[in-house]
């Protein structure tokens, strides 16, 4: 049996898991989105987030969250097992695509 972690063990644990998903916010933001923690159990390893923002209406929402947001989560944070995602789906499509567009957009350049 694993021993419960310290207050000070699940402080910091907590605190890691923010300043990374502070990190990754910014990309997330730059779209029209956003990446919020909803809640961690930081002694299980259990961690949920949710996209929202024009994040609801984005066809790679899906894929932020696994390819993103949980490799990441599961590379840097050993002690995470396993990441739940959601879309926060409050916004009609109409506002939620009013939000952003997506920041970035790969050109062919003819040189």
């Amino acid at each position: 049996m694993v021993s419960p972690l310290s207050d000070l063990e699940r402080a910091s644990r907590l605190g890691a898991l923010r300043n990374l998903l502070d990190l990754m916010r910014p990309a997330v933001q730059a779209d029209g989105g956003d990446l919020v923690l909803v809640r961690a159990d930081v002694e299980e390893g259990v961690v949920e987030v949710q996209l929202q923002g024009a994040c609801s209406s984005c066809a790679i929402s899906s894929d932020t969250l696994q390819g993103g947001v949980t490799r990441i989560l599961k590379d840097r944070l050993s002690w995470v097992t396993e990441v739940i995602g959601g879309l926060d789906d409050t916004l009609d499509l109409e506002a939620s695509s009013s939000l952003g567009m997506g920041g970035y957009v790969p050109r062919y350049r003819g040189d």
